[in-house]
């Protein structure tokens, strides 16, 4: 299963798209997932698992995304990590662009510095490529983010 640990409890990847690999992911002891993918919801495969999902499709078409998009996905998380035991799995198809864009999202509302979290999230995952209009989405979400982090 494709997933890299940006720290012990907030990992990104690639699809999953089988049972065999949600089976992989509960034993990594991930408790939550923000499926990023258009293309495919996991919420069936995980419920066999008692594996939470927010599925948050998002195209990967190079386009800004709006806050929603984030809002959505970096409440699920904290409210996941609220929880001492909770760890988040965030992916897209192939982990390159739409799971590194909201785990940018993620770590900046968790009040990381951007190039921090990037240099973090290609240290980690060095795959992740992060396009200039998916950034700039995630800055104008976190200039404009109203919940208290």
């Amino acid at each position: 299963m494709d997933i890299s640990w940006l720290t012990d409890r907030i990992a990104i990847g690639g699809g999953i798209w089988n049972a065999e690999n949600m089976a992989k992911v509960a034993e990594a002891g991930i408790t939550h997932i923000i499926d990023m993918q258009i293309e495919f919801d996991d919420t069936p495969l995980a419920a066999v698992h008692e594996i939470a999902v927010l599925w948050n499709p998002t195209d990967d078409d190079f386009e800004p995304k709006p806050a929603v998009i984030f809002q959505r996905g970096v409440e699920f998380a904290l409210d996941a990590l609220e929880d001492g035991e909770g760890k988040v799995f965030i992916h897209c198809a192939a982990g390159v662009h739409r799971a590194p864009m909201m785990a940018l999202a993620l770590l900046g509302s968790m009040g990381w510095d951007l190039g921090k979290a990037m240099e973090l999230i290609q240290g980690k995952r060095p795959v992740a490529d992060f396009a200039e209009v998916y950034v700039m989405s995630v800055k104008k979400f976190l200039n404009g983010s109203t919940r208290s982090l």
